[in-house]
């Protein structure tokens, strides 16, 4: 099947998740309004400013289209304020909330940006090669339920989930040459249209 993914474009680090996907052999779609969501495979929400973001998806009712999709088991993947934005608890803050994960999440939980770094993560779904994974401005999930599962951790934090057909991660594989994230992601778009 002929993937074709969309991209979250309002605000952040969309176009290096197109790179990523278009090297993967995907047709990608910039999504600005709803009318861009139909026909999509999936959806990437990627990093950026999650208030902003959050805002910018109130206008022309788009965010409720995603959750509406979200719930209907399409997949979608947040990173880094794509994580926050699907989160259904965002501790210390009342903003715009996709409300689809069963998550408790914290922003900049690991300090602002000058506090940015690179780890390597064990992630045992991708395989036994660990996995460099760029954190900037990250939050961390404090708490998930147990339909979540924890696919890494970083010093005892969650850093890298996943809830059925929601994928999300603290950090931002779009910005390292290691395309295994997007891989799993399309692989997870592979498992639900092949239902």
């Amino acid at each position: 099947m002929k993937k074709c993914v969309g991209v979250l474009a309002l605000q952040g680090a969309f176009r290096e998740h197109r790179q990523v996907l278009e090297q993967l052999g995907c047709d990608v779609v910039e999504i600005r309004k709803t009318s861009d969501l139909e026909g999509i495979h999936g959806l990437i929400i990627p990093g950026g400013e999650s208030t902003t973001i959050g805002k910018l998806l109130m206008i022309d009712e788009l965010g409720e289209k995603i959750k509406e999709l979200g719930a209907k088991d399409l997949p979608i993947f947040g990173t880094c304020a794509g994580m926050i934005l699907l989160s259904k608890t965002i501790i210390n803050s009342d903003q715009y909330s996709l409300n689809l994960m069963d998550t408790v999440v914290e922003r900049n939980a690991f300090g602002r940006q000058v506090a940015s770094f690179e780890t390597d993560l064990s992630v045992p779904a991708m395989g036994s090669n660990s996995l460099r994974a760029v954190f900037i401005r990250a939050p961390y999930l404090q708490e998930v339920a147990p339909n979540v599962g924890i696919l890494a951790e970083y010093e005892g934090k969650i850093v890298f989930a996943r809830q059925g057909n929601l994928l999300a991660s603290a950090f931002h594989p779009e910005l390292t040459p290691d395309q295994r994230v997007h891989k799993y992601f399309l692989d997870m778009i592979d498992e639900h249209w092949t239902k």
